[in-house]
């Protein structure tokens, strides 16, 4: 039995949802691929973050020593709902065949997966969660702009680490990945900045690699020409309930002899390190 069974609606298998959508939309987003994705059974999750460090000192032995505490505040994550609903004809919900199934839930699995992306680039999405432009402040800064070298992404680099974070992951649009891959290392010479390696596993991405820090490449309606965002992969988190629902129904559909195929996912953003995220753009902001 395939999901596009009639008779599979509502008995879905936690691991099928997770083979037929959870996963490829993971290895399909961006976001869910740079970030660290921390499954929840629950409403909220919640993230402590220390605002202030315990003090320490120098002291002589035997004598006392002051008790300092850290100061700690916590940045709650509230997974909110994306869902899709999909018309199925009766024909491709009869194929027996593993590829009928798949070709559905590859559809809605690149569709989630497009807009988890656009929401996680962008300072707010409608009914969704807010994204890597609402930290523009408070986020490290580099100009940017139109790149003749590296220099940006050293900059961006280094002011990850200041913070103690070590940089995992830049990301740009698919024109900007262009422009940085015609950079040659020197001039009059033929050899990019870039080093690209084709990458094993079920993606099959491109990866390329920017001083040591691997380029990723989004949809275009993500983000600017020239905008890079740079960050630590364990201090930013993708918050995904473990409730993901597939449901299948041959009546929503009843008169044109098709099924109709829902699915629900909740998820949220969060972002307790600010300061671990860099935001490369031209406004410098």
């Amino acid at each position: 039995m395939t999901f596009l069974s009639s008779s599979a609606a509502g008995i879905l298998k936690p691991e099928e949802v997770h083979a037929l959508i959870v996963q490829p939309t993971q290895e399909a987003s961006v976001a869910m691929s740079t970030a660290t994705v921390v499954p929840t059974s629950s409403a909220e999750f919640r993230f402590p973050v220390v605002t202030d460090d315990a003090g320490t000192a120098w002291y002589n032995e035997g004598e006392d020593i002051t008790l300092t505490d850290p100061t700690v505040d916590e940045l709650v994550a509230r997974p909110k709902k994306i869902a899709s609903l999909t018309k199925v004809s009766r024909e491709l919900a009869e194929d027996s065949s593993p590829e009928a199934t798949a070709l559905v839930g590859a559809s809605v699995a690149r569709d989630m997966a497009r807009k988890i992306d656009q929401a996680w680039f962008a300072a707010s999405t409608p009914k969704g969660p807010a994204g890597l432009a609402s930290l523009i402040g408070t986020a490290g800064a580099v100009p940017g702009g139109s790149y003749a070298n590296a220099d940006d992404f050293a900059e961006a680099i280094s002011l990850i680490e200041q913070t103690g974070s070590t940089p995992t992951a830049f990301v740009a649009n698919a024109s900007t990945v262009l422009a940085l891959s015609k950079l040659k290392k020197a001039s009059g010479s033929n050899e990019p900045l870039l080093s690209p390696n084709l990458a094993t596993g079920a993606t099959q991405r491109i990866e390329r690699q920017l001083l040591g820090v691997r380029l990723w490449t989004t949809p275009d309606t993500a983000l600017d020409d020239d905008e890079v965002w740079a960050y630590d992969r364990s201090k930013v988190f993708v918050v995904l309930r473990k409730d993901v629902d597939l449901q299948v129904d041959p009546s929503f559909f009843f008169g044109s002899d098709s099924l109709a195929v829902r699915c629900v996912m909740r998820l949220d953003f969060a972002f307790p390190h600010a300061a671990s995220v860099v935001h490369i753009g031209s406004d410098g902001s």
